[in-house]
């Protein structure tokens, strides 16, 4: 019904619920199923359940199975995402050879890391440079090749409850979300999901306000909260769609999950062994029992520290708008550092990393950044002949 360390130093429409395709096959399922009603997509709601894989070998386990409510006239996720002109381009993007031949460089030994500096008082801190951070992994230093400290355009998932014990929060909470968007870089792109006992796409990956704000108003409150399985979907939606190194997901519940087939520690590892991204999550925990309380509590907080992002627990609905203008502006103030690991990637295995700051005055910083990142020993580079004949 409801839905929960720290690195120191879419409006309604008559369109069914679709699995993820290609935006081409999608269309034409839409079109094929358009006459089907409301009381249909329940149906089916209740009929599909999720296609769940061991998820204990991330590498290996095959996306969640997520649904897509389409809009109209709008292409969710296959709709390129406008790059400012001065992003670098993105590594995993093929570059055509003097040879007219397509090369893949993927570097597999560069981690990126987005942190997140505060000082005693929990005050965003500006103004470092490389020189002020230190980076280890596995207790080994690590040489930073690459920092920057600007607004860089970001890819976010907003995952919203959609349980039954959200009816009366929506309206507030979609508010609140949408202030987020309005305050974010323009340039930045988002996906709304929907989730209570599964997780609904009700927006795709897109830069349009409007379409963002109609996906949050999707919403039909009911059932049971399956967060982790939303949480790990939606990672892997950004994985596939996102061109921004930056990516964050952003949870808004009321309450601990009771419906996931992930549990806490397999959601974790998902995002993990995914790279990224960041995750903020809002707990309105405030009229929740106190048992329930506590573990929301405990995971939303694990969840936000395990991956270098903030959990917030306002006293009251009222403090919702406050807290996402909040996120906006720790979202648009980090520091974005590169390093190629000492450890090759070939060995695989979860690395641990620590990361710390200081400050020119002396002042006491803490830095938030996920905790470790799973290595994966795939090919460094692939290629494939010029489509040209």
């Amino acid at each position: 019904m409801h839905c929960c360390v720290q690195s120191e130093g879419m409006p309604s429409t008559a369109f069914p619920r679709l699995r993820f395709l290609p935006s081409s096959a999608a269309l034409v399922v839409a079109l094929a199923c358009c006459t089907f009603s409301a009381s249909s997509r329940a149906q089916a709601q209740s009929n599909a359940p999720l296609q769940m894989h061991d998820p204990t070998t991330p590498e290996m386990q095959p996306p969640l199975d997520v649904d897509r409510d389409p809009v109209p006239t709008i292409d969710p996720v296959q709709a390129p995402i406008a790059q400012p002109a001065s992003q670098t381009a993105n590594p995993r993007e093929p570059q055509r050879d003097k040879n007219g031949m397509y090369v893949l460089h993927a570097d597999v030994d560069e981690v990126l890391l987005n942190c997140s500096v505060v000082d005693e008082k929990g005050h965003t801190v500006i103004g470092l440079t490389q020189n002020d951070f230190r980076v280890w992994e596995d207790g080994v230093p690590q040489k930073i090749n690459a920092f920057q400290h600007q607004d860089q355009p970001v890819s976010m998932g907003i995952l919203v409850d959609n349980s039954g014990s959200m009816r009366d929060k929506r309206a507030a909470v979609n508010a609140a979300a949408f202030h987020l968007l309005q305050a974010s870089n323009r340039q930045d792109a988002a996906f709304i999901v929907n989730f209570s006992d599964r997780a609904y796409l009700d927006q795709g990956l897109t830069s349009d306000l409007a379409a963002l704000d109609r996906g949050l108003s999707r919403f039909d409150s009911h059932g049971t909260t399956a967060l982790y399985d939303a949480v790990a979907a939606s990672a892997d939606e950004l994985a596939k769609y996102s061109k921004d190194r930056k990516q964050v997901l952003l949870i808004i519940t009321d309450g601990a999950d009771n419906a996931s087939r992930l549990d806490l520690q397999q959601a974790i590892r998902r995002v993990q062994a995914l790279g990224g991204p960041v995750v903020y999550s809002i707990g309105l925990l405030y009229d929740a029992n106190r048992n329930e309380a506590g573990d929301a509590r405990r995971a939303l907080e694990m969840l936000s520290r395990e991956t270098g992002g903030e959990a917030y627990f306002p006293n009251s609905l009222a403090d919702v708008d406050r807290i996402a203008s909040e996120v906006a502006r720790d979202i648009r103030n980090q520091y974005i550092i590169a390093y190629h690991s000492t450890k090759p990637a070939s060995l695989g295995g979860y690395r641990f990393v620590h990361v710390e700051a200081r400050s020119p005055r002396g002042a006491r910083l803490t830095v938030r950044t996920r905790r470790g990142y799973y290595a994966s020993a795939r090919r460094t580079t692939e290629t494939a002949e010029d489509s040209r004949q």
